[in-house]
């Protein structure tokens, strides 16, 4: 049995602030993530202090159970939570209350988050609760300063194994912890996480979640990579049939201000090459980068509330809702097409 989890968001702040979450660089001044040796140099990286906070089973925001857990894929250790009825979980996960044979087939679909680098949101959890028929997932990246695809910047030199770890994760541990849709899948990122899924995960495993019978989006908030490696017909194919949204501000970060159209623009001609005419591609694709903020600050006042409006967001953007961000009348539907090329007010 697994213990409960008792983490209070002041601790997880404590060790992780928000300005990790925006893309890093490893040896930034002022840190010291190489000091001491052994434990000590362990508990000295992002990953190892992320490691004293507590796993186990709590309570969402709607009431669902989190499962706070770690399992070993691929040599790499995946922190994951997953958050759901409790009565969707299998009897092997050992949250009270749980129903389901391991691979058993459940109602729900999965929204998995990747964090920005150091891990915010991780511990914030902002898809927490059951939103569009999707329970939520986030996964901490198995990184020494907790980057998605590690390396620094735009250099993500790790990002072919993290993106395989998290497919992975997905189609062979996550059956044994939870009842869920193997066919509705889908997939959010912010900041560094965006970087991975837009760069590594979706050119090589989109085609493990958008194939034909099978419905996925996209949620890329602040920040998009163009493909760093190949894509095969059969991903291009499974791109072309996902729902994609790019969510940036006004203010974004410097270094992204080229990356996110570059990013919009090869997804745009990957969906066009495969037969889609541009009314098409404009409905499958949008883009928005109106809020008045820095990097994701898309509620024009923070990174973390405004990475949880958009959590908050994701059915009415994602799934045929209005298009507006929760509690606003801020429409974020614009057509990828004619929009490639977004015009910022100046950087964070």
């Amino acid at each position: 049995m697994l213990t409960v989890r008792v983490l209070s968001l002041s601790l997880a702040l404590g060790l992780l602030s928000a300005v990790d979450a925006l893309p890093q660089s490893r040896n930034r001044s002022g840190r010291n993530r190489n000091k001491g040796q052994g434990q000590q140099q362990q508990a000295t990286t992002a990953f190892g202090q992320a490691q004293q906070i507590p796993q186990g089973v709590s309570t969402a925001t709607d009431g669902s159970t989190i499962l706070d857990t770690t399992a070993m894929v691929n040599g790499l250790p995946l922190r994951f939570k997953v958050s759901a009825p409790a009565d969707q979980f299998t009897t092997d996960s050992g949250v009270a209350g749980a129903a389901q044979d391991a691979g058993a087939v459940g109602d729900l679909g999965l929204n998995v988050l990747l964090h920005g680098d150091g891990g915010q949101s991780f511990f914030d959890f902002p898809n927490q609760a059951v939103q569009g028929g999707l329970a939520g997932v986030v996964v901490l990246a198995p990184d020494p300063n907790l980057f998605w695809g590690g390396g620094s910047g735009l250099e993500r030199t790790d990002g072919v194994p993290h993106a395989q770890a998290v497919a992975d994760l997905i189609a062979d541990v996550m059956p044994q912890m939870l009842a869920f849709n193997s066919s509705k899948v889908s997939f959010t990122g912010v900041s560094g996480g965006s970087l991975l899924l837009s760069g590594f995960f979706m050119p090589a495993h989109m085609a493990q979640f958008a194939s034909a019978g099978q419905e996925s989006q996209v949620l890329l908030n602040c920040g998009g990579l163009e493909p760093q490696v190949d894509v095969s017909d059969a991903n291009a194919g499974a791109i072309a049939a996902t729902r994609l949204h790019f969510q940036s501000t006004q203010q974004e970060l410097a270094l992204l201000q080229p990356a996110i159209p570059a990013a919009i623009d090869a997804y745009e001609q990957i969906a066009a090459g495969q037969g889609l005419d541009a009314n098409t591609v404009g409905a499958l694709q949008t883009v928005d980068n109106s809020p008045n903020g820095g990097h994701c600050e898309f509620d024009e006042q923070d990174f973390v509330t405004g990475v949880q409006l958009m959590a908050d967001s994701y059915s009415a953007i994602l799934q045929g809702g209005d298009g507006n961000l929760a509690g606003t009348n801020v429409n974020v539907l614009n057509p990828v097409v004619g929009n490639e090329d977004l015009a910022f007010s100046g950087a964070s």
